[in-house]
């Protein structure tokens, strides 16, 4: 499999396994932030992984932007746009693919 196709398979797995367990979530409790933020900090190891997650996610942004603007890739706002309504799962392979089609259409 070339870097393209599983880039875009993981920009897939990335929005289904998340969302999996976010429809789980709300399933048993609804649009609880409390309960959700309460969980998702709730022991050292739970927010060891958030805040990775988080800290991640601003890293990605910052990365984005400037790499959109060299490589000419429009539209920079749509991968933000998922990073934040689905994260870093989707939105740092969903960018690794447009990235790696714009540098394999310019050879």
């Amino acid at each position: 499999m070339n870097k393209t196709r599983l880039f875009l398979v993981l920009a897939i797995l990335g929005t289904v396994v998340p969302y999996w367990h976010l429809i789980s979530f709300l399933s048993m409790h609804g649009i609880n932030l409390s309960l959700f933020w309460q969980q998702m900090m709730g022991t050292p190891i739970a927010a060891f992984f958030s805040w990775d997650v988080i800290l991640s996610s601003v890293a990605l942004i910052l990365w984005i932007l400037p790499e959109s603007k060299r490589l000419g890739i429009k539209h920079p706002w749509l991968f933000i746009l998922f990073n934040f309504t689905v994260g870093v799962s989707l939105a740092l392979p969903a960018f690794l693919y447009a990235r790696e089609r714009k540098r394999s259409l310019a050879h």
